[in-house]
């Protein structure tokens, strides 16, 4: 009789157990306790949508569509993806069921998420993120409320020791598209010396040239334009207002000109809480202002701002996570002894241990 071949799991999934679940688990109860102390509601989504969703909020050439995406037709015959981030899911789910008469609205999530990409250390083709979002509130305020919460739950975790909230500014549209301008100006000069994905860029996603990691762009990039100098004054306002809000918190920042966020919908601020304790992946946490994405999916204006960090990046930087409660032993002395015993458990695990 032949063999029978034991499965082997997906490649770029994992199986979760042991100290790698206690981990797993300290973060999202973590997160859970903090979102309730800023009045974030949780909420629940599909973890696969109608594949426009995503197409249309990410855009038709992004590498996350692109390239990327969990994408299959069901039975019916319609075309539906695995979700590879929470923010369109949320986005759409504001629309279908009417929320915007709860606006603004805190929201959190977090679960698995599913992207085809090159699995390494801290990345994954099933991974699982949080999420926070607030939709509705176009004021610079919930931009730093936002933040402060990022901040506390970095805290909370015992992990904020080495990580840097880095801080730009994508200005409002007007300030946005004339940088854009300037920046295929000057990239389209030196075209020649960009490598092939850079170039490939420069005709769909510009601003992605400045975070290139190819080490013949990074010349090219250094020198290309600041945006400070296409801020409008509101734009300047409105970045004053986020700063001058996390210097009261007491939230540290660094300010960083060359973060972006590709998208076109994003404006004003852009951030990401970043460690060099996790090697090329060093970014932990991550989010922006996206005023213009719920406009793509066929609502009205809405103003808004959200932030995502990696579960399992937060857990490989966790020293340690706190001892569990006083564990004890029931132990029956012979079989008479044994409904007793589970008594006497039940007993003692009503009241906490």
């Amino acid at each position: 009789m032949a063999k029978i071949q034991t499965p082997q799991p997906v490649r770029g999934t994992q199986d979760i157990f042991g100290e790698d679940q206690e981990r797993f688990q300290h973060v999202v109860e973590t997160f859970e306790r903090v979102r309730r102390l800023y009045g974030f509601k949780g909420v629940q989504m599909p973890v696969f949508e109608p594949t426009a969703v995503f197409a249309r909020s990410l855009g038709e050439t992004t590498d996350v569509v692109s390239k990327e995406m969990y994408s299959f037709e069901d039975r019916g015959g319609d075309s539906l993806t695995l979700r590879p981030e929470f923010t369109a899911g949320l986005s759409r789910a504001f629309l279908t069921n009417g929320w915007q008469q709860h606006m603004p609205l805190k929201l959190s999530t977090h679960g698995p998420l599913f992207r085809y990409e090159r699995p390494q250390k801290g990345r994954y083709r099933q991974f699982h993120q949080l999420d926070a979002e607030i939709i509705g509130a176009g004021e610079a305020a919930a931009d730093v409320e936002l933040l402060c919460f990022a901040d506390q739950l970095l805290k909370e975790l015992g992990i904020d020791d080495g990580v840097t909230l880095q801080l730009n500014t994508l200005g409002d549209a007007d300030s946005r598209d004339a940088w854009r301008d300037a920046l295929v100006e000057h990239f389209q000069a030196h075209r020649a010396d960009l490598s092939q994905d850079s170039q490939d860029r420069l005709e769909r996603n510009p601003l992605r040239i400045l975070d290139s990691k190819e080490r013949q762009d990074r010349p090219i990039a250094d020198s290309a334009p600041d945006i400070d100098a296409y801020l409008s004054t509101e734009a300047k306002e409105f970045f004053a207002q986020v700063t001058e809000g996390l210097d009261a918190c007491g939230v540290k920042w660094e300010r960083n000109s060359r973060l972006v966020r590709g998208l076109d919908y994003y404006r004003h601020t852009a951030f990401e809480f970043v460690t060099d304790r996790l090697g090329a992946q060093g970014t932990v946490l991550a989010g922006g202002r996206y005023d213009g994405l719920i406009e793509t999916l066929g609502g009205p204006a809405t103003p808004a701002v959200g932030w995502a960090a990696g579960i399992e990046r937060l857990g490989m930087l966790l020293e340690g996570i706190a001892p569990a409660p006083l564990e004890l032993a029931v132990l029956p002395m012979g079989e008479e002894a044994t409904t007793r015993a589970l008594s006497v458990a039940s007993e003692l695990r009503s009241t906490g241990f």
